[in-house]
């Protein structure tokens, strides 16, 4: 019995893996009874990719249930969701980058593993040469705007502005000269649903449904663990070249996050004077640009209370987003309050739907009771 038969028809379980493939965003209903393992990894800082593992069988003919199903290929479109009863949320979609079929000494042991890519793939296929703004000075908005259109994608209705007054040689791939673009204002850049985020830290969104720990029946985290890192800076610095041009000058950078708790995580209150680090040298690049890089390195430091857990995707009957704010109940009033997503490594399998995460925070105390505190309500 496979992984989806274990979540179809009577014996479904509440979270339901849905996978579709090509143009047309058909289900793969044929192999699901095949499909073992199902995996997908988000972050921060690169591509989501995901990953299949099908237990492949042969028939009487010589013929394979799954690599000869003509459904898997390269490049073919794929779209992975997470059902819960009634509404369906989107983990990932993207391109099928690879497929590995595996035929070892025992033939009842043979595999198909299928590895997938966000549609962050597709923008790195073509080497372009060329300048934007050299008819007229540009901004990193248009430029960001004509790439993805071109691929047939949409900017994100909160992505920012960028840096103006540009004109810049692409000697890259669309995906490398984007990363590159988000690095220099000290932006994020995500690809999700056929948008792309390109933008500040989401720290002002809406929260997503909060995590509950120890929170009898109601709990859905079943593992949670904190490190608070007092050995960041509170700052940074970097140098810019004066107006004269005759020696740089010296700035110092603090974060501008909002404060995802009562009180701030720095160490001001210390009273050891400034912790402040440079910033490593940058090659090029306007004052402008050095400052955006360095307000970003300021606020990934800022950033030095970390949490792993992992959660019951079922119970908590929602796919957690990355780069977007999350409340945490059920810890303590000094470590529960809003979060930040960094990572989440999704996993489908027979012991069901589970959400391993890393979350970020830059503040102490329970700020959740302005939204209602879920685990007081629980407890009442």
């Amino acid at each position: 019995m496979g992984l989806l038969d274990l979540l179809g028809g009577e014996l479904r379980e509440p979270a339901e893996c849905i996978v579709r493939v090509g143009m047309a965003g058909d289900e793969l209903a044929d192999l699901y009874p095949f499909l073992s393992e199902l995996t997908v990894d988000i972050n921060r800082e690169q591509a989501a990719v995901a990953s299949m593992r099908f237990d492949s069988r042969r028939d009487e003919n010589g013929v394979w249930a799954v690599q000869d199903a003509g459904i898997l290929a390269p490049w073919e479109p794929i779209v992975i969701e997470a059902a819960f009863g009634s509404h369906t949320e989107e983990i990932m979609r993207g391109f099928i980058r690879e497929v590995r079929a595996d035929y070892p000494e025992e033939a009842g042991s043979a595999s198909v593993r299928v590895e997938c890519q966000d549609e962050s793939l597709a923008l790195d296929r073509d080497h372009v040469r060329t300048v934007w703004g050299a008819e007229a000075p540009t901004d990193d908005s248009t430029i960001v705007s004509a790439i993805l259109a071109r691929h047939g994608l949409a900017p994100h209705s909160d992505n920012g502005s960028g840096l103006t007054s540009l004109v810049l040689n692409q000697d890259a791939t669309d995906i490398r000269f984007l990363r590159s673009r988000a690095q220099a204002n000290g932006y994020e850049l995500a690809f999700a649903a056929g948008e792309v985020y390109f933008g500040p830290l989401r720290f002002d969104a809406e929260p997503q449904p909060t995590i509950l720990v120890y929170a009898g029946q109601d709990t859905h985290c079943f593992t949670f663990n904190v490190v608070t890192d007092g050995h960041k800076p509170d700052r940074v610095i970097f140098n810019v070249a004066s107006e004269t041009g005759a020696q740089s000058v010296e700035e110092l950078v603090a974060p501008d996050l909002p404060l995802l708790g009562n009180d701030s995580a720095d160490s001001s209150s210390a009273g050891l004077g400034d912790f402040a680090w440079r910033m490593e040298r940058q090659g090029g690049g306007s004052a402008e640009e050095l400052r955006a890089r360095a307000l970003r390195a300021a606020n990934e430091q800022s950033l030095k209370v970390k949490a792993e857990g992992e959660l019951d995707g079922s119970l908590y009957g929602h796919v957690l987003r990355v780069g977007e704010p999350v409340g945490v109940d059920g810890v303590g009033d000094w470590l529960q309050g809003t979060y930040y997503v960094d990572k989440v490594h999704h996993k489908f399998s027979t012991d069901g739907y589970r959400q391993r995460f890393t979350l970020l925070r830059n503040a102490y105390g329970d700020n959740l009771a302005s939204a209602g505190n879920s685990l007081a309500a629980v407890l009442a």
